[in-house]
């Protein structure tokens, strides 16, 4: 069985340990990087990371895009959402429906 994580600021991930999930804190780009390549390699089937972080590594979050395991979710910090993750949900669903049917 696959587990899952989250990586990101203090204040934005570590509410998500009452929920089970295993909490990885990252506040700067090789952090961040070293942390998914780390838990890619491990047991983990789905990997939620902020968007704040999740911007500072687009190469790595591209790497893992075409692979089924790990799932690599971008997700908006306590700061409030950029835009990032939607706008990798507007592509997929694009991708796989067609159509963008969510608009923008």
């Amino acid at each position: 069985m696959y587990k899952i994580a989250i990586i990101g600021d203090k204040d934005s991930v570590l509410s998500f340990r009452a929920i089970g999930i295993d909490v990885f804190v990252a506040y700067k780009d090789i952090e961040a990087r070293r942390e998914v390549d780390n838990l890619a390699k491990k047991d983990y089937g789905v990997i939620y990371i902020t968007e704040e972080l999740a911007s500072k590594i687009p190469d790595t979050i591209e790497r893992y895009n075409n692979k089924l395991v790990p799932a690599i979710i971008v997700i908006p910090s306590n700061k409030g959402t950029l835009g990032i993750g939607m706008k990798k949900l507007n592509e997929n669903v694009e991708k796989a429906v067609g159509a963008n049917i969510l608009g923008d």
